[in-house]
C-alpha cells in the first residue's frame, strides 16, 4: 500500500529493541510513522537512537543485554527481572499495538504476554528461527498478527508454515542513504593518510572481551597499515585499553566514515558484516564464544553459515574465522589475501554486487511504518 488511509490519530505504540542495530532500526522507524502521523506516542525498551527519535523508554536495553547460550542462561534472573518491569509498563500503558524488533529470546516473550492481553503484535526483523530450532516459527505463527522480514530468503522458509511474511527490504540501506561522509575525517581523527585497516571489534562488552586482543596481535604484522578500531561510547571505554596500548586509534561513533575509507576491515560476526559489504569493503569476519556456548550453538545451529553477508550470498562471499580458527594467524593470511591477490578481492566485491540485487533497494522504513499504520485505521 502507498498511502495511509484516513489516520487515526493519538494511536499509543509500544516499541521493544535490545541491542545496537535494533536501536538503531526502530528508531528509524519511529521517525518514519511519525512523518506519516506526527501524533503517535511512542514507549518502550531501546537505547539512545530510539529515545533520540521520541520513544518514551521505560528500559534501556544496555542494562539487559547478553549474548551466547551460556551467558544467557547464567544472566536469566536478570532477563527474568526486566521481563516482568517490561510486562508491567506494557500493561499500564495499554497500547494500540506492539512492535518488536529483532531480540527473540526475550522477544517472543513478550509478544506472548501481549498477544494474551489482545494488543495487536507486529515483529519487524524476526527471529532467525531458521538457523536453529525451526519448529519455533509455528509458535512465532500463534504470538503474532504481522512479521517483517529484512533478509530475502526468509519469506520462502517461513511459507513452509503457511506464514505470510513480507520482504520489505533491509533498513541498512535507509541508514547508509542519510550518511555523508565527514569532510576532514583523517584530520578529526588525528590520522595519517596511510591505507586503513578497519577493525571492528563488537557493540558488546562480551563481544570487545572476546575479539579485540587477537585483532590488536596483527598490529606487527603489516607494519605498512594503519589500525584503526570501531568504538561504541555506549560502553566503557576501558574495553579499547588492548587496542591503545598497542598504539591503534581508536574512534567512537564514526563506523561509516571508517569505513567509508578502509581498505580492508576486520569484522565481528553480526549487522556490521552487511554494512561493511554494503561499502565495499572487504572483509574477514570472525567470532568467538565460551566454549560451552559455542559447544552447544554447533549442536543446535542448522546454517552452514553465521555472518549475513554468506548468509544472504548462500555461499562462502568473505572468510568466516570461527571459534578454533579465529586466530592472528588465520587473520593475517586472509588479510594477506585480500591486500594482495586482486583476482581474489573482485571475487569478493562482485559476491557483494549479488547482495544488493538481492536486497534491492525499497525504504523498509517507510514500508514497515504504512503497514502497522494501515492495520491500525
Amino acid at each position: 500500500m502507498s498511502f495511509v488511509s484516513s489516520v487515526v490519530k493519538n494511536k499509543k505504540l509500544y516499541i521493544i529493541s535490545g541491542e545496537r542495530s535494533g536501536d538503531l532500526h526502530a528508531s528509524n522507524l519511529v521517525r518514519a510513522m511519525h512523518k506519516l502521523d506526527s501524533t503517535i506516542q511512542f514507549r518502550g525498551m531501546g537505547g539512545t537512537y530510539s529515545q533520540e527519535a521520541g520513544v518514551d523508554l521505560a528500559v534501556n536495553y544496555s542494562e539487559v543485554a547478553l549474548m551466547g547460550f551460556l551467558e544467557v542462561v547464567l544472566g536469566f534472573r536478570k532477563v527474568l527481572k526486566y521481563l516482568k518491569i517490561v510486562k508491567d509498563d506494557l500493561n499500564a500503558f495499554q497500547p494500540d499495538a506492539l512492535i518488536l524488533i529483532d531480540y527473540g529470546g526475550f522477544n517472543m516473550r513478550i509478544a506472548a504476554f501481549a498477544k494474551e492481553k489482545g494488543i495487536p503484535v507486529h515483529y519487524y526483523i524476526p527471529p532467525k528461527v531458521w538457523a536453529w530450532n525451526q519448529k519455533r516459527a509455528l509458535k512465532l505463527k500463534a504470538i503474532t498478527d504481522q512479521i517483517y522480514s529484512i533478509l530475502p530468503f526468509e519469506p520462502g522458509f517461513f511459507k513452509r508454515f503457511e506464514m505470510d511474511v513480507e520482504y520489505v527490504g533491509n533498513p541498512l540501506f535507509d541508514e547508509i542513504k542519510k550518511f555523508t561522509p565527514h569532510e576532514f575525517f583523517f584530520q578529526k581523527n588525528e590520522l595519517s593518510y596511510a591505507p586503513i585497516i578497519a577493525l571492528l571489534p563488537g557493540s558488546r562488552k562480551q563481544e570487545i572481551n572476546a575479539m579485540l586482543q587477537e585483532m590488536v596481535n596483527l598490529v606487527s604484522k603489516f607494519p605498512n597499515a594503519q589500525w584503526v578500531v570501531a568504538g561504541v561510547d555506549s560502553l566503557d571505554s576501558k574495553l579499547y585499553e588492548p587496542a591503545r596500548k598497542a598504539g591503534i586509534k581508536v574512534i567512537f561513533n564514526q563506523t561509516y566514515d571508517l569505513l567509508s575509507h578502509a581498505t580492508a576491515a576486520v569484522v565481528t560476526s553480526g549487522t556490521a558484516t552487511l554494512e561493511t559489504a554494503l561499502f565495499r569493503v572487504p572483509q574477514v569476519v570472525v567470532y568467538r564464544t565460551s566454549p560451552l556456548s559455542y559447544a552447544i550453538g554447533k549442536k543446535l545451529i542448522r546454517v552452514p553459515f553465521i555472518s549475513l553477508v554468506n548468509l544472504i550470498a548462500e555461499r562462502e562471499v568473505a572468510k568466516e574465522l570461527i571459534q578454533g580458527e579465529f586466530s592472528a594467524e588465520n587473520i593475517q593470511a586472509e588479510l594477506q589475501r585480500i591486500l594482495s591477490n586482486p583476482v581474489y578481492k573482485g571475487q569478493m566485491l562482485q559476491g557483494y554486487d549479488e547482495i544488493f540485487e538481492r536486497l534491492g533497494d525499497q525504504s523498509a522504513s517507510e514500508t514497515v511504518a504504512r503497514h502497522i499504520l494501515n492495520s491500525l485505521n
